[in-house]
């Protein structure tokens, strides 16, 4: 996965999305709490540096907090000093969903879960190698299931 293929994907979309989860806000709202609701349903951020994920180096898997499906190994997260826990990149080219973000006056790119449309985070090129990206995701979008569990 390359920048260039995160731009495509934002453009295009992934080439076999997983079948959609569809719920109403409602449903949403009930199921959530209220944080991540706000967060993964409200395209919220949380506070740099407040989730409990940000320093975590647990071996595992990251799932989306909405609806379970796998997004990021623990293998892959780094260091990234933004105050969000950082990844090269996803389980699956088709974990995650690209979306063009022109929010706050800045062209970015949202990732969300591609299952259930979770917004998740941003993906940026100022990552490590291989790929040289950088998906900065909020805490409270992800679960982490222990390596035993996965």
């Amino acid at each position: 996965m390359t920048w260039k293929d995160v731009i495509h994907y934002a453009q295009n979309g992934t080439p076999n999305p997983p079948e959609k989860i569809n719920k109403t806000a409602q449903e949403w709202a009930e199921i959530l709490d209220a944080e991540v609701y706000y967060i993964t349903r409200g395209k919220g951020t949380e506070r740099p540096g407040s989730g409990d994920y940000c320093s975590s180096h647990e071996p595992g898997r990251y799932h989306c907090a909405c609806c379970d499906a796998p997004l990021f190994d623990a293998d892959l997260k780094y260091e990234s000093h933004s105050g969000w826990p950082s990844f090269t990149e996803p389980v699956d080219l088709n974990a995650i969903g690209y979306v063009k973000d022109t929010s706050h006056g800045m062209i970015r790119v949202e990732v969300v879960c591609n299952r259930c449309d979770a917004h998740l985070g941003h993906v940026f090129p100022d990552g490590p190698e291989p790929t040289g990206l950088r998906y900065c995701i909020n805490s409270l979008s992800l679960i982490h299931q222990k390596k035993e569990n996965v």
